[in-house]
C-alpha cells in the first residue's frame, strides 16, 4: 500500500481475533453519458478475481475497442503489482509499477494499490477502482452492446445477491486463507461452505443465481468458483469439499465458462503463479501446487 504517496511493504490486516480485514476501495466515480471511445483505460491482473469480472464484462459488452487495457505481471512481490513482458505495458504513464499510476492520480495517495483500476485519460485521474462498480459502469453506462446483466426488473435481486455472495464466498476464501488464528479460520470455513451449500441448493432448482438468465451476480460468483479447486482449496485451505463435489455449482460454473468470449479472459497460468508465489507468508517455498488431475471444466 501507499501512505501519503510513499510505498510501504505493509502486510494484510487482521483484527484482534485473527480475522482478515479488507480495506475499502477509494475511487468510486461514475459517468453521466457514454464516454467517447478511447477515453478510459483499464488496468487488470488476469490472476485477480475482482479484476477478472471487469474483463468479462468488457468482453461481453463489446467494449474492447472502446476501453483499452493493461495487464500486470502475475507475480505480486515486495513492490506490488508491476508491468512486464508477461502482461501488457502501461501506454499512458509508461509506469514500471502500478503504484506509479495511483501516484499520478493523487500524489499523496494513502491506500491499497489494487486492480482493477479504470483511468480517465480526459481528466487525467482514476475514475474508479471498485470492481463491482466498474462492472455496472460497463454494463449500463459505456454504450456497449450485448445483453443487460442487471435489467430493471431484476435490479433489487441482483444487488441483494451480490451482497449475499461478497462476505461468505468472494471475500470468504480470503478470510479463510489469510486468517491468523484457528478460530478465525474455522469461522470463515463454516460460513464459506454453508453459503456454497445454499447456492448448490438454489442451482439445483434454477439455472442461474437470479433465475433463468445470467446477471452480474453470476459473473461475481464465477470468478471465485473458477479458482476454487486449482487454488483456493489448497492454498487458502478451503479444503472441506472441492467444487467438483458440488454437482450443481460445477454444472453452473462450466456453463458460464462456455459463454462465448469468457474463456478468453481466463488465464489459469497467471492465476496459479500469482497465488502460490505471491504470498510467502503462506507458501515460503513458492512451489506451485500440482494441477488437479480431473479437468474441472470438462468433467
Amino acid at each position: 500500500m501507499m501512505v501519503k504517496g510513499t510505498w510501504c511493504e505493509d502486510s494484510y490486516r487482521s483484527d484482534e481475533s485473527g480475522r482478515f480485514l479488507r480495506d475499502e476501495t477509494v475511487f468510486r466515480g461514475r459517468v453521466v453519458s457514454p464516454p467517447a471511445p478511447g477515453r478510459f483505460h483499464l488496468y487488470v491482473s488476469y490472476a485477480c478475481p475482482w479484476a477478472h469480472r471487469t474483463l468479462i464484462m468488457r468482453r461481453l459488452k463489446g467494449l474492447e475497442s472502446r476501453v483499452s487495457l493493461s495487464v500486470v505481471d502475475p507475480h505480486m512481490g515486495r513492490d506490488g503489482w508491476f508491468f512486464s513482458e508477461r502482461g501488457t505495458p502501461d501506454p499512458i504513464h509508461e509506469a514500471r509499477f502500478l503504484r506509479e499510476v495511483y501516484r499520478a492520480a493523487v500524489p499523496d495517495y494513502t491506500g491499497r494499490v489494487t486492480v482493477p483500476l479504470l483511468w480517465d485519460r480526459e481528466e487525467g485521474t482514476i475514475l474508479n477502482n471498485e470492481s463491482r462498480l466498474i462492472v455496472r459502469l460497463f454494463d449500463h453506462d459505456f454504450g456497449g452492446g450485448g445483453p443487460d446483466f442487471c435489467p430493471p426488473e431484476l435490479h433489487q435481486q441482483v444487488e441483494a445477491t451480490l451482497d449475499a455472495l461478497y462476505d461468505p464466498i468472494n471475500n470468504g476464501v480470503y478470510r479463510a486463507g489469510f486468517a491468523t488464528s484457528q478460530e478465525a479460520y474455522d469461522e470463515a470455513i463454516e460460513t464459506l461452505f454453508a453459503a456454497l451449500e445454499h447456492w448448490e441448493g438454489i442451482l439445483g432448482r434454477q439455472r442461474f443465481l437470479c433465475g433463468d438468465r445470467i446477471t452480474e451476480a453470476d459473473w461475481a460468483m464465477f470468478t471465485t468458483l473458477y479458482r476454487f479447486d486449482p487454488v483456493y482449496s489448497v492454498h487458502f485451505k478451503c479444503s472441506r469439499k472441492r467444487l467438483v463435489d458440488h454437482p450443481h455449482l460445477t454444472r453452473y460454473m462450466r456453463e458460464l465458462y462456455a459463454v462465448p468470449g469468457v474463456a478468453g479472459t481466463c488465464r489459469m497460468d497467471h492465476i496459479r503463479e500469482h497465488y502460490y508465489r505471491s504470498h510467502p507468508f503462506l507458501n515460503p517455498s513458492g512451489i506451485v501446487a500440482a494441477q488437479p488431475d480431473r479437468d474441472f471444466l470438462q468433467g
